[in-house]
């Protein structure tokens, strides 16, 4: 992979991150506001109750993709990035370019989800 294209995943992943960890600081105070709102009726408790559930899997997914694109950038830093962790082949740079956090070649990938 050339340079160039190297640097611009780089800065893909680092946009990534900083806008993950704004969501997950502002996903923290949403579910704060939600949790403190006052529930009068049975309706309202359902609905708060949806509304934190569906929060909390937010948080997860954005916490999950945080540390799949945290460990693309530490893969940048030991010069691992593009290579395909199972077969040591190069991931292709559409993938890359795709998903810049992808870990696994296409074929790789399709094997691990059983396709």
């Amino acid at each position: 992979m050339d340079q160039r294209v190297r640097d611009k995943l780089v800065r893909k992943l680092k946009d990534q991150s900083k806008a993950l960890h704004h969501r997950l600081s502002g996903g923290r105070e949403e579910a704060v506001n939600v949790s403190s709102s006052e529930n009068k009726d049975e309706g309202d408790r359902a609905n708060a109750s949806i509304s934190n559930e569906l929060a909390a899997l937010q948080q997860t997914q954005a916490e999950n993709l945080l540390r799949a694109v945290n460990a693309a950038l530490a893969r940048v830093d030991d010069g691992t990035f593009g290579e395909c962790r199972n077969c040591g082949g190069a991931i292709a740079e559409k993938r890359l370019e795709a998903i810049p956090w992808a870990q696994y070649c296409i074929t790789c990938q399709e094997l691990i989800d059983g396709h």
